[in-house]
């Protein structure tokens, strides 16, 4: 064993839904060995890691706008009036929701 190309030996453990999920993609390449395929998505894998902060932004800028509305309409169906201040708060949220979704869609070119 002291001429072996690759002397370190690596260990880790998976669960019953991991070893079943590597099984299926094992499946898709030519080879049946476990450290073959392994070493291989270790190193030439590809990570994908997505920025999600500007969605997680709008998110909360939907949640604020659809509890304004709620409000709102609440309101109303007690039989009280609309005001021009939460009509503009709602006007104002969705002017942001809409550069939101323009830097958004400009930052993924």
């Amino acid at each position: 064993m002291a001429n072996r190309k690759r002397s370190i030996q690596m260990k880790f453990w998976v669960t019953e839904e991991e070893k079943r999920l590597i099984d299926e993609k094992m499946k898709q390449l030519p080879t049946q060995r476990y450290g073959a395929y392994l070493r291989k998505m270790a190193i030439d894998g590809y990570i994908i890691h997505t920025d999600m902060s500007n969605l997680k932004e709008m998110n909360k800028t939907l949640f604020s706008i659809g509890r304004n509305i709620n409000q709102i309409a609440k309101k109303l169906n007690a039989g009280g009036p609309a005001y021009k201040a939460d009509m503009d708060e709602i006007r104002e949220r969705l002017d942001q929701i809409w550069q939101l979704q323009r830097r958004i869609l400009s930052s993924q070119r």
